[in-house]
């Protein structure tokens, strides 16, 4: 009897982690770091200042919903109009010299 309720709990957690583990997303770092590639970034990759001038292109994204936008944002290694008007969008006209800096760093073309 004891066996048998081992063996229905286990196979309940099984049936419950397996598919939470599989939704979880995989090396997430690494997908934001070949982005910087992909996005044909020429300049020294920092995670930080990567993350940042990409979620400035999500945030931009999230509030105007058009996909058009979060692809344009981030065109040219984040050195498109797109980019400096999202920042106009989302009010960050005091930190517009500290990003412009970033993206020369991580490779404006």
């Amino acid at each position: 009897m004891m066996c048998s309720r081992n063996i229905k709990i286990s196979v309940v957690m099984f049936l419950i982690f397996v598919p939470l583990f599989t939704a979880l997303p995989r090396n997430h770092n690494m997908a934001k770091r070949s982005n910087f590639f992909d996005l044909e970034c020429k300049g020294i990759y920092n995670k930080t200042m990567f993350y940042r001038l990409d979620k400035i292109c999500d945030d931009c994204y999230n509030l105007f919903r058009e996909t058009s936008i979060h692809r344009l944002c981030k065109q040219e290694c984040f050195g498109s109009p797109f980019f400096n008007a999202c920042m106009e969008a989302l009010q960050l006209h005091q930190e517009m010299d500290k990003y412009s800096e970033w993206r020369d760093t991580l490779g404006k073309k």
